[in-house]
């Protein structure tokens, strides 16, 4: 019961297949409170899904384009709790003109949608929840590591390397109040948002031929859940301002594994030689 008597906000779940969904998931298992957010159209989805987690499950209106909402959030989880243990920020998203490869034409009203939707709300949420975080706790964002360009992730690569520096200086004014900030950069994933990216399904199929551990982005959900409930549990307590990859270690790697048996065969034109028995 890693998370016993945790109040955890987890914002960013959808559907069953949402990451934060499976982070919600399992904190219930290891003994947290959650409650989540959700708002718009896209409320009744959350909403149905807070009924699969745990029947019961409230979901507060949260949307991190409208300022009004962050005040109204921070009073609603001082009603409900009176504190805040910990928080998933799982919010992101681009208008399509702002992916799949458009990056020198993306106008710059999509580029401020974008970074205010996917990198400065980490910024304000962490605000909001900071009143109520009087014992320290932990906050963490889902991430997509963004230290080289992308193919088609365009300025959502541009937001998400800001949410990792976003994360750096956050981590530094608030660890005097014993509050920790860190990043899970996950590998892809197979979820609502991703469908949405263009070329995703090419990304997705090269990524498991270059980490070491393979990687499945339909099956690998459980191991960022896990990754984000020991961040937001009390196991990790020197840990801040860090990037934690759960990718099977695909960012180590320079490329992916070569055949040395193709080089002689592009050199001699030849087939290479079957190694005789014996």
């Amino acid at each position: 019961m890693l998370l016993q008597g945790k109040k955890l906000l987890i914002t960013g779940v959808l559907t069953p297949q949402s990451i934060a969904y499976g982070v919600a998931e399992l904190a219930l298992e290891q003994g947290a409170d959650i409650l989540l957010t959700g708002f718009g159209r896209a409320r009744s989805l959350t909403e149905r899904s807070a009924k699969r987690l745990k029947a019961g499950t409230e979901v507060l209106e949260l949307d991190v384009s409208n300022p009004a909402h962050f005040p109204a959030l921070t009073e609603a989880l001082r009603q409900r709790w009176g504190r805040v243990d910990g928080v998933l920020h799982g919010i992101a998203y681009a208008p399509e003109d702002a992916l799949g490869g458009n990056f020198l034409n993306t106008p710059w009203e999509s580029v401020q949608t974008a970074f205010r939707v996917s990198t400065f709300s980490l910024k304000e949420l962490s605000v909001a929840v900071l009143p109520l975080m009087t014992r320290g706790g932990s906050i963490v964002t889902l991430d997509f590591d963004n230290r080289v360009a992308w193919p088609i992730y365009d300025w959502m690569g541009v937001c998400k390397a800001a949410l990792e520096s976003t994360v750096r200086y956050l981590a530094r004014d608030l660890g005097p109040k014993g509050i920790r900030v860190n990043a899970v950069a996950a590998g892809p994933l197979s979820t609502v948002a991703a469908k949405g990216i263009p070329g995703f399904k090419s990304l997705e199929k090269g990524w498991g031929r270059q980490a070491p551990l393979g990687w499945d982005a339909r099956s690998s959900h459980e191991s960022v859940a896990r990754t984000a409930c020991a961040l937001l549990s009390d196991w990790l307590p020197s840990t801040t301002g860090e990037m934690v990859h759960v990718d099977g270690g695909y960012h180590a790697i320079g490329a992916p594994p070569v055949d040395p048996d193709e080089d002689d065969k592009e050199e001699s034109g030849q087939p290479p030689p079957t190694p005789s028995a014996g």
